[in-house]
């Protein structure tokens, strides 16, 4: 299970640390492709051969599965973690989370998020006065 906050930052070349609490669990390379609310998810091998499973019952009658689909996996892409702890983020997935220069990487319970720390902090502050009603929303769901 992935948790936690880490702060780190990409390179002029695309490359960033992997929290070394997270380097463990991923192992040597793993899956990242485009997330929602503007950020990448990162995924195990494992993770993501269950994820595929599941989106293979979506409905491709379904418009809106088609896309989804279309934009999740054709975002993917396989990262290796090289000797120093960084992977190498390909260019449509930085400019799609408009990662700049100072990321934030979150655990998220199966998967990492990456974050352009600006996106994150708003995205936090924004949801944490909220925090109260969402839960109350989420109710429903048993947690």
């Amino acid at each position: 299970m992935f948790m936690g906050e880490y702060k780190h930052q990409l390179d002029s070349k695309g490359r960033m640390i992997v929290p070394s609490k997270f380097r463990e669990e991923l192992s040597e390379a793993f899956v990242i492709t485009r997330g929602l609310d503007k950020c990448l998810f990162g995924y195990t091998f494992d993770e993501w051969a269950r994820i595929e499973e599941k989106m293979k019952s979506l409905p491709l009658t379904k418009k809106d599965a088609r896309k989804f689909m279309r934009l999740f996996f054709s975002g993917a892409a396989q990262v290796e973690v090289d000797k120093q702890g960084r992977i190498n983020i390909p260019s449509n997935l930085r400019e799609y989370a408009g990662l700049k220069k100072e990321c934030t990487v979150i655990g998220v319970s199966g998967r990492i998020e990456i974050w352009d720390t600006d996106e994150w902090e708003n995205f936090y502050t924004e949801s944490e006065d909220n925090f109260e009603d969402i839960a109350e929303d989420l109710i429903d769901f048993n947690l």
